[in-house]
Parts: C-alpha cells; structure tokens; sequence
C-alpha cells in the first residue's frame, strides 16, 4: 500500500509540475504545492528537500512564493522549531485564488497598456498620419478592451455564485430534455392498458366521434374471430394449389310467371 501511495504521489507531482506554464508559475513551484496537496501530513523545508531532491534555496524560495500566492500556509507543531508547511485542500478557493493571482499578473497590465494607448491615440494625429489606419487600430484596441473587460465581469459572476451553484448548474446542464407538448411522458408510456396515442382505454382520442351513454367503444363493429379460426373460404379467390379460378355453381333456372289476366277477360265459372 505504502508503494502504491508513493507511485500516485509522484504521478501526481511530475503531472502537476508539467502543468504549471498554464498557471504561471515554475515547474519546481508546482511540484512543492502538489507534494503538500496530496500530503495528508504538513511538511517541512528538509522534507520537501529529500523528496523532491531539489536545494535548500530553490526549496525555501518557492516555498515563500506558494506563501505570497495563498495557496499554502505555515503552521507550527509544538515542542518543534521547524516551519512545516500545509496546502489548502479547497478546489474552489484554489481555483479563485489562481485565477485572481493570474489576472493580477498578466490581465490587469495589459488593460492598463490598451487604456494608454487609446489615450494617445485620442489626442491631435501628426499631419502625416493616415486617419484610416488610425481608425482602424483604435477599433480593434476598443473591442480587445471590451473583450477583457467582459470576460473580467464573467470571472467575477462565477466566483460571486460559488462553487455550489456551478455544481448545481452543471447538474441542469447534464439532465435529459423535457418531453414535447403534445407527447406521453416516459410515465404515462409505462402504464399498463395505455395506447400507443397515450390515451386511456376509456378515454376518446380526439379523431374519435363521440359516442352516446351506454354504447359500448366498439359497437357497430364484427366482433374478432375466435383465436384459432381460419378464415372463411372465397368463391372468388383461386385455387392455391392449382393455381386455377374455382368454377363458379351454376344458379339453378325458374320457369318463368305469367301475368294473370284482367279481370273483364277473365271466364265466368
């Protein structure tokens, strides 16, 4: 258990450590801040010295920087003359204190360059100078400003709502569809003795007339064969193992009727 903990942790740190360009730090700053997250016990300069096999100076400077950046903090164990140092365990107050650290590096400074510029650019041209060209650059400083600007407003939203909210917010992401209007939802398609329209046995869809008191739905109609019944024989289909018209019965002849006589004609008995 002892290797396999050992093996994730240095998995873990040499991950991290390849990780840290997009955080803005150095390589060995992130493996010393990954060594103390996945620590369940604080540790001190000698400790992160021997596992990671850097120098004491390389170990105490990055060790003040992850200090400077909040993403560690010193504790004292009593009895112990030693500085141990622990990692905060809180994603959420990780990922906001990165990023506010990151938009105070690197964001902040470039808004500051864009504002100046478009300062200067506000003021009298030199009489050389193309107004087109001009135009033109300061549109594409106005909309980087609004960019950032509106990026910095969708940074501070998120860290407003907290982590709950996200959590809550990705959960309503991921959940399927409503049904649409119109259409049996996955309950009322389970029920037992449900049409294939979602209605009821003794509900009327709405192609059906209606139908008076008493009257049974299927009135009218011939009832069903009994199940094993075949059906009746067809004068008129042809014979299947032949492949000939059955012959059709001769219908038989009647002598035909003479009218009677009318009455003036007819012969006194």
């Amino acid at each position: 258990m002892h290797g396999a903990f050992d093996e994730v942790r240095n998995s873990l740190v040499r991950h991290w450590g390849e990780m840290s360009g997009y955080w803005g730090i150095n390589r060995t700053m992130a493996e010393i801040h990954a060594l103390l997250f996945i620590s369940t016990e604080p540790l001190c300069t000698d400790d992160v010295m021997q596992q990671l096999q850097i120098s004491r100076g390389n170990a105490s400077m990055n060790l003040r920087g992850l200090v400077d950046w909040g993403l560690i903090r010193r504790v004292h164990k009593l009895g112990d003359r030693k500085e141990y140092f622990q990692a905060d365990t809180d994603i959420w107050h990780m990922f906001e204190t990165i990023m506010r650290e990151r938009r105070r590096r690197e964001v902040e400074p470039i808004v500051a360059t864009i504002d100046r510029c478009l300062q200067v650019m506000e003021g009298p041209a030199p009489a050389d100078a193309d107004p087109v060209r001009i135009a033109e650059c300061r549109k594409r400083l106005e909309h980087l400003r609004a960019f950032l600007a509106g990026m910095s407003r969708l940074f501070e939203a998120v860290l407003k709502v907290g982590g709950a909210s996200i959590t809550d917010l990705l959960r309503l992401i991921d959940a399927p569809p409503p049904p649409a209007a119109g259409s049996p939802g996955p309950r009322a398609q389970s029920l037992p003795g449900r049409r294939p329209g979602g209605a009821a046995p003794n509900e009327r869809t709405p192609e059906e007339p209606p139908r008076r008191a008493g009257t049974p739905r299927n009135a009218g109609q011939s009832p069903p064969p009994p199940a094993g019944a075949s059906n009746p024989p067809n004068a008129n289909s042809s014979d299947r193992a032949g492949g000939k018209a059955r012959p059709r019965p001769a219908k038989a002849s009647r002598a035909p009727v003479k009218p009677k006589p009318p009455a003036y004609k007819r012969r006194p008995r």
